[in-house]
């Protein structure tokens, strides 16, 4: 059995779901998911609480219990909460701002990077008051689309190996290469 899928997932204040035959819809607060879950796989609403059970133990139908299981967690969650993600932009002259909803990322290229937000998703420039770094938050109801979106926009310019320059998720670590005159000076 596995752990994960055997966990009920519990349903919070305001959320409600809709079961029609494989399709899942999760409704709360802050928007409408819905999800198609396999054959092999059955959710059952139980006082409160949502149920994913397995139809039968071949490899296919445990492999879909845990997965299922978190993904129908992670609708729940988006609605009722949300998802973001944090990205901070390091370098000298690297700029983003606003246009309307779509961002424009001036990352050292010659021209500048528009970037258009995926449906259901908003974007936001905002300054660390600390560190003085440039923050472009990513935020919406579904997990995969937020991670996705802000794995696009990392994508305009990684994190730099040598100096560390680029967009990286906060929290990030980065693992720089020493230059050619620290990694030359061991060597006779």
């Amino acid at each position: 059995m596995s752990r994960v899928g055997k966990r009920p997932i519990p349903l919070p204040q305001g959320v409600q779901v809709k079961i029609e035959g494989n399709r899942i819809t999760v409704k709360g607060p802050k928007g409408e998911l819905s999800h198609e879950v396999p054959d092999v796989v059955q959710v059952k609403q139980v006082d409160g609480t949502l149920v994913v059970e397995r139809t039968s133990d071949e490899r296919f139908a445990r492999a879909q219990h845990g997965l299922q299981r978190t993904l129908i967690a992670n609708m729940v969650r988006g609605v009722s909460e949300g998802y973001e993600k944090v990205l901070e932009l390091v370098g000298v002259g690297y700029r983003a701002q606003m246009e309307g909803k779509t961002l424009v990322l001036q990352v050292g290229y010659s021209h500048p990077v528009r970037v258009e937000p995926m449906p259901g998703i908003t974007l936001a420039v905002d300054q660390d008051q600390q560190t003085r770094t440039t923050l472009i938050i990513v935020r919406g109801i579904d997990k995969q689309m937020v991670g996705q979106q802000a794995a696009n926009i990392r994508a305009v310019r990684p994190p730099d190996p040598y100096k560390g320059k680029g967009l990286r998720y906060r929290g990030e670590q980065l693992r720089l290469k020493p230059g050619k005159q620290q990694a030359g000076k061991g060597k006779k």
